[in-house]
Formats: C-alpha cells, sequence, structure tokens
C-alpha cells in the first residue's frame, strides 16, 4: 500500500493578504451608500453652494474659490478618515468581527491597513472631485504640482485622522460613535477655518484655531496655494505628527488594557 504526501500551503505573500483586504473594506464602503455618498457628497454639495458663489471674488490677491477648495478638501478627508475608521471600527468590535478577524491567520495589521487605505481612497476621490469641480466651475487654476502635493496632503492628513478614528472607536460605543464624531469634527472643522476664513471670524476664536490639528493640516493644504499663515512649515507638519502620535499612543493603551481586562 502507497502513502501519497500531503503538501502543506505555502506561507501567503502579505502583499497580497495587505492588498485583498484594503480591495474588500474599500468595496464595502462603497456599497454602504449611507457611508459613500454622505462622505463624498457633504464637502462637495458645500463646495458647489459657496465655494462656486465666491468663483469672482478676490481679497487682495487670494481668490476665494481657491482658499475654499484648501478648506472643503480638508474637510472631506477628514470626514472621511473620521467616520470611515471611527464608526467602521467601532461597529465591527461591537459585533464581534474583529474578534473573528483575529482568530484567522491574516495579520491584525492588515485589518487595519487596510481602513486606514480605503479612508486615504476616498479622501482622494473627494479632494479630486473637488479640484475637477474647482477647475471647471469655480474659474481656479492649478499647476500640476499643486495637485500633487494636494494629494500628498491629503494622504498625511487621512493617516494623522484615521488615528483619531482609531481612539474614537475604542472608547465610544458603536451606536454613540456617528453622533460623537460629528460633536468633534464639525466644530473643529468650523474654528480652523474650513469653512468660513478665519480671518473673518471674531478675534477671540482666532486664538483657538492653532490649537486645533484641523487648523495645522487645512494650513498645509493653503501653504500649496501661497495661502497659509506666516507660521513655518515645519512648524505644522510637526503638529500634525505630533498629534497623530499623541493618538496613537493612547490608543495602544487602551488596546492593551482592553486585552488585560478581556
Amino acid at each position: 500500500m502507497s502513502t501519497s504526501a500531503i503538501t502543506l500551503p505555502t506561507t501567503a505573500n502579505p502583499a497580497r493578504i495587505y492588498g485583498k483586504e484594503a480591495k474588500y473594506e474599500f468595496v464595502k464602503l462603497i456599497r454602504t451608500r449611507t457611508f459613500s455618498l454622505a462622505t463624498i457628497g457633504f464637502p462637495v454639495m458645500f463646495y458647489i453652494i459657496f465655494g462656486l458663489a465666491n468663483r469672482h471674488a478676490f481679497d487682495g490677491s487670494v481668490h476665494m474659490a481657491k482658499y475654499m477648495l484648501a478648506g472643503y478638501a480638508c474637510f472631506g478627508l477628514i470626514g472621511s478618515a473620521l467616520f470611515g475608521i471611527g464608526v467602521g471600527l467601532s461597529s465591527d468590535l461591537a459585533a464581534g468581527w474583529l474578534e473573528l478577524k483575529r482568530s484567522s491567520p491574516m495579520p491584525v495589521a492588515a485589518y487595519l491597513f487596510a481602513k486606514c487605505a480605503s479612508a486615504a481612497a476616498f479622501g482622494i476621490i473627494i479632494v479630486t472631485i473637488l479640484t475637477i469641480i474647482g477647475v471647471s466651475f469655480g474659474d481656479v487654476h492649478l499647476t500640476p504640482t499643486e495637485v500633487v502635493k494636494m494629494l500628498g496632503v491629503t494622504l498625511a492628513g487621512s493617516i494623522s485622522f484615521a488615528s483619531m478614528g482609531l481612539l474614537i472607536a475604542l472608547l465610544v460605543p458603536a451606536n454613540a460613535a456617528p453622533g460623537i464624531i460629528n460633536l468633534i469634527y464639525l466644530p473643529m472643522s468650523f474654528l480652523s477655518g474650513l469653512w468660513v476664513p478665519i480671518k473673518f471670524m471674531p478675534h477671540w476664536l482666532q486664538g483657538i484655531a492653532p490649537l486645533l490639528p484641523t487648523y495645522h493640516l487645512s494650513q498645509l493644504m493653503l501653504h500649496i496655494f501661497h495661502y497659509g499663515d506666516t507660521m513655518a512649515l515645519s512648524i505644522h507638519w510637526n503638529a500634525l505628527i505630533g498629534f497623530t502620535l499623541i493618538m496613537l499612543g493612547f490608543s495602544r493603551l487602551i488596546f492593551h488594557r482592553k486585552e488585560q481586562n478581556s
């Protein structure tokens, strides 16, 4: 009697695992109409209403439609990161989906990578649509270099605010996550000048803006058009990096505490 050898499966390609997980996460979000339509639709709608209305308006050398393009681009990418990670991960935790993922051979890092990659992809989609609208209908003129820099800041901002979404998901129950995110996201956006230029706000509100990460992200975007404040770019980058590290640090502590208590 002869015996046949059992062939064990070879180790899967990590890049393939990460790529597939990111692909399916993105497809899931696209098919979730309440997420995709709202996340893309709100910044586009606001820019059409307010940005295009100012396509012929200038404040000195500042073209207001171009200024608002930067603001609503940041508004859109922040929303995709916070809701994609904060609400999505919170729902997965409540449903036990993350526990199932962890019991599978798939690395947990691939799951988190997929969430961040999908948020970044939505951010790029939003910024691309806003740019097309601004150039086509808002008399906004952009060089190829400016467009590339905008996409670079979009990726950096998506990663930064994905870290905030992760912390919110670990702290807030799934059913409360959308409301809590709105309570954080909307005031921060307004106070950072994403909707209305900061110079038009009361002086005491202007002093709050530099304390917010949304402000530093918006200034990085505005500096691409030479519309930023007088601070050095390194200050804004350091503030955004510091904010990201703080969010990740608290997330790690809370996650380990949950692990020990479970």
